[in-house]
């Protein structure tokens, strides 16, 4: 297996496929099993994600950690079992009094760092099993809020029906943060309900879907990938090794010596592809140690 075997696909989810489909394609088009994804999207969402393929997959864990931006459209006047449009209704109310003025008022709730209950459908463990799978079979489950940042949050359009307002809202945030949970607890705020009925992400990170190449599922020709070393430097600082340091690191050492800025921080060899992921040595000032070996 050579570095050009591994590296990441920047994929466009199409509506109706799970994440496990699209590494589904991407298995049979780059005819290898080892391929994950970073950050799950609903089956009923489109936009960006993703996809490790061979090595590469070594630095999903890390990559699914970066702030994300979501374009969405909230139904305001009617809450569902799972916060958005896969689920049943379960409470209705007429938001035809609501306009633009109240939704913004009530986004100022929602920004900055705040405390949220994820959906209880959302694949968030509970005594081992996933959350979404507890509710399938019939039991109850309350999650408890975890501290997620929402750095943008802002309406852009709204659209009055019968008895709902649809309300076309673009959101960045953090790792973590669930938007079916945003749409539910604006609902709640304005005291009338709510779910999502679209989402797209549009961006992880550096990676989107207009300066960078998209793989194309529908097709049957081999993608190509974005190697390692790109992956790196679109996500991470990285420093340049000499030859010695670059043996080291494939033998899974510490570096003395090296500084680097944060973690992680992609190592690269002298001659550009990337080896591992080093962080700073917390004990040991001037040292780097190894997060993540793909060399």
């Amino acid at each position: 297996m050579t570095f050009a075997d591994s590296g990441l696909l920047v994929c466009d989810k199409p509506q109706g496929w799970t994440s496990h489909q699209v590494v589904g394609r991407v298995r049979r088009l780059m005819g290898t099993r080892k391929v994950g994804h970073a950050g799950t999207l609903d089956p009923m969402a489109t936009g960006v994600l993703l996809v490790g393929v061979n090595r590469a997959t070594r630095l999903l864990g890390h990559l699914a950690l970066h702030d994300k931006r979501y374009e969405a459209t909230i139904r305001l006047g009617q809450a569902t079992t799972t916060d958005d449009a896969e689920g049943e209704l379960t409470t209705t109310a007429d938001a035809s009094g609501l306009d633009r003025a109240a939704v913004e008022a009530q986004l100022d709730a929602f920004r900055g760092e705040i405390q949220q209950v994820p959906s209880s459908v959302s694949a968030i463990k509970v005594n081992g099993q996933r959350a979404y799978k507890l509710v399938r079979d019939g039991q109850q489950v309350e999650l408890t809020a975890r501290t997620v940042t929402v750095s943008h949050y802002e309406v852009l359009d709204v659209r009055p029906g019968d008895g709902v307002l649809d309300v076309d809202v673009e959101v960045e945030c953090s790792s973590g943060t669930y938007i079916r949970a945003l749409a539910r607890d604006l609902g709640e705020g304005l005291g009338v309900g709510g779910h999502l009925t679209a989402l797209r992400r549009t961006r992880i990170g550096s990676y989107n879907l207009v300066d960078l190449p998209v793989a194309d599922l529908e097709s049957d020709e081999r993608p190509e990938l974005l190697s390692m070393a790109e992956a790196a430097r679109l996500s991470f600082p990285v420093v340049t090794l000499d030859e010695e340091q670059a043996r080291h690191v494939s033998f899974g050492r510490s570096l003395h010596g090296l500084a680097v800025p944060s973690n992680p921080t992609g190592v690269l060899s002298p001659d550009g592809e990337l080896l591992a992921l080093y962080r700073p040595d917390d004990e040991d000032p001037g040292t780097a140690r190894p997060v993540a070996v793909v060399s």
